[in-house]
């Protein structure tokens, strides 16, 4: 048996983000969803969490790119927050290591972030993170040791994908090495990411086992779409077709698997 999670990441963005994923759950199309702690419908998914069983399947989705911070060292720190506040990330692709300023101001807004989730009574299983910042190699390695310490798996970076030139492969496989060292994706037993449009582009083949990322949207004749893929493309056949040879899981699912009996 091979072994998919199926993500939705933006859990807790808006109500409609809220209601889409608690619908996507409900007809089996995602095995798991991440929380944005800092988001407006923050409280009302984990709610629904809560009243719906999801508990074991949700994770933390990291922001520093959208909205307020939930800590209030990273005001201080320009390539973090703008001066009204705001979070607006602004950090060469390049840049090797942050300031012990950013460093520490990084850690606290995980922690608070992380906390919140406690607080309305979830315990994430994993961790990722908004427009997949956790893959710059300055950040790498510090959420990967924030998750490590909170006993979770970080998702892995993007390694399937038909745009993966040799540079590109190179350097995911390097910033994945970087996160499995740390300790925050070593236990996971996850060996690839993708996105529904790599599905679709067949690039999955009889590999796994795999995290699938997808952002559904319900399409006009009640189906589930995708922001990764074109406008009426059904989500729900891609997936069946794509991963009919797979169990779709939650990290907490899959990690009970690998545990000795």
């Amino acid at each position: 048996m091979r072994y998919a999670i199926v993500n939705a990441d933006d859990f807790g963005l808006s109500s409609e983000e809220n209601r889409i994923i608690l619908a996507a759950f409900a007809r089996g199309v995602i095995s798991s969803a991440t929380l944005m702690a800092n988001m407006p419908a923050f409280a009302e998914a984990c709610q629904a969490i809560l009243a719906q069983g999801l508990q074991g399947r949700v994770g933390l989705h990291l922001n520093l790119t959208h909205g307020s911070p939930l800590s209030a060292a990273l005001h201080d720190c320009p390539r973090f927050c703008t001066p009204a506040g705001q979070l607006s990330l602004r950090l060469p692709l390049g840049l090797p290591r942050l300031t012990a300023r950013e460093r520490q101001a990084v850690r606290a807004e995980m922690a608070a972030q992380w906390s919140r989730c406690l607080d309305h009574g979830v315990l994430p299983t994993h961790l990722d993170s908004h427009q997949h910042v956790h893959n710059r190699w300055a950040l790498a390695g510090l959420v990967a040791d924030f998750a490590a310490r909170q006993g979770v798996p970080v998702r892995l970076a993007r390694n399937l994908g038909r745009n993966l030139g040799p540079l590109k492969h190179l350097y995911k496989w390097l910033v994945n090495r970087r996160l499995q060292a740390s300790g925050g994706s070593g236990g996971s037993g996850i060996v690839f990411a993708c996105t529904p449009r790599d599905l679709e582009d067949g690039l999955l083949a009889a590999r796994g086992p795999v995290e699938v990322v997808v952002h559904p949207t319900l399409l006009a004749n009640g189906d589930f779409g995708d922001v990764y893929l074109a406008p009426e493309t059904s989500l729900t056949t891609l997936l069946d077709h794509a991963l009919k040879d797979y169990q779709r899981l939650g990290y907490a699912q899959l990690k009970a698997r690998s545990l000795p009996t």
